[in-house]
């Protein structure tokens, strides 16, 4: 079959014929270098905020959003790109940090991201049960009210530097050369947290984070022999995630503000003095060697116990009853007197009648109508215009 394709389509035809034939097992079946889907390791930021000490008691925060504030673009050479340069998924990222601090000890993340959708799908459930079940007021045991938090945890990725540092080294010798080279970029988060009872931002807290990459390049280059020549090249290049570098900012944003806000009393260890060596550690490490008196002793926020919230509790359905009314017996119909007012201009008097005299009207009760009486027998019908044969007399008056 290849000596026909060789013959008549040339080589290459065969060329193509071999890389489709290997491509269609590709597609059936999978290569050695595949790998598969792992779930994502503990990474050391996230083994510290898991390490956090735990709380006295839990604290309801609500993320609404986590944007990218930077506005910046991926950056490639004479092509326009519209891809972001850092990821869009910061809210995701957050809502995850915050229940893995302290394992799930420290927050009650309320879903507020996607509140439309969900608001949507308690609206269906009530309007089920009204529709199948005749409801007209929902058992709080189905839907029972949503929590609400006192503390809203804001903020986003607020810069995101490239080539703040760049570099390399190399060397070679009869030959054989080696060299790397090495490019540092920064991505900066800020991490806020406000009280919803005076809106007062009790805590903020600023994170920066070096995204590396590098690449180590060697090779060999020489003659063997005369008409013999030997060339060796190697290499290996590693670019940190931008998504795993926001990643680990935000997580170290959250183990901050778990400080800051213990040091500002805004919550508490549950063990005081761990607590308190935590949050030396923590102050050591932010400040250095330029930690004063002032630091150490912070003023704390104008929001008196900002952590601790007071759910709203479903009322007991009121009861109505209903009761018939009986119709009351109609009273005898009285006067009524109608007093004219004094002193009305432009209002015509009744002659006789004195202009403060009180007028008094009888209500009378209905009564049949009287007709008119019978005419006399030598009287003419009623309404009618022919003269009346049995009174001549009458006629000839007329009629003179």
């Amino acid at each position: 079959m290849l000596s026909c394709i060789w013959t008549r389509g040339g080589p290459r035809l065969a060329v193509m014929i071999v890389a489709l034939a290997s491509l269609s097992g590709c597609v059936t079946q999978e290569a050695f270098t595949d790998t598969p889907p792992v779930i994502a390791p503990v990474s050391r930021p996230n083994d510290d905020l898991r390490r956090v000490p735990p709380p006295r008691q839990k604290t309801v925060v609500a993320v609404y959003g986590y944007e990218d504030l930077t506005g910046q673009f991926k950056e490639r050479e004479n092509v326009q790109s519209l891809s972001r340069a850092v990821t869009q998924g910061g809210a995701s990222m957050l809502i995850q940090a915050l229940q893995d601090a302290g394992e799930r000890r420290w927050f009650t993340v309320l879903e507020r991201a996607e509140l439309d959708n969900l608001l949507k799908e308690r609206q269906i459930i009530t309007e089920m049960r009204r529709l199948y079940r005749n409801e007209t007021q929902l058992d709080p045991k189905v839907v029972p009210p949503l929590l609400h938090a006192n503390i809203i945890i804001e903020g986003g990725i607020i810069g995101y530097d490239t080539n703040i540092m760049t570099g390399g080294v190399g060397a070679g010798f009869l030959g054989i050369s080696a060299d790397t080279k090495y490019i540092h970029d920064v991505v900066t988060v800020t991490l806020r947290a406000v009280s919803t009872k005076t809106g007062e931002v009790l805590t903020t807290v600023t994170v920066r984070k070096a995204v590396a990459s590098y690449a180590l390049q060697g090779g060999a280059f020489r003659y063997v022999k005369i008409d013999e020549l030997f060339m060796a090249e190697a290499g290996v290049t590693y670019n940190e995630p931008k998504q795993i570098a926001v990643q680990s900012a935000i997580e170290k944003a959250v183990e901050g503000l778990i400080v800051e806000g213990a040091d500002l009393s805004i919550w508490e260890f549950s063990d005081p003095a761990a607590g308190r060596a935590y949050v030396e550690a923590y102050k050591a490490q932010e400040y250095g060697e330029q930690l004063t008196a002032a630091a150490q002793t912070l003023p704390r926020p104008a929001t008196e116990a900002a952590a601790d919230s007071v759910q709203t509790v479903p009322a007991a359905p009121v009861r109505v009853s209903q009761r018939s009314a009986r119709p009351a017996s109609s009273p005898a119909a009285a006067p009524r007197v109608v007093t004219q007012p004094p002193a009305q201009q432009n209002l015509r008097q009744l002659p006789g009648v004195p202009s403060n005299a009180p007028i008094q009207r009888q209500i009378e009760e209905q009564a049949p109508r009287q007709l008119p009486p019978a005419p006399a027998p030598d009287e003419d019908a009623v309404g009618s215009m022919e003269p009346s044969e049995a009174n001549p007399a009458r006629v000839a008056a007329n009629v003179g």
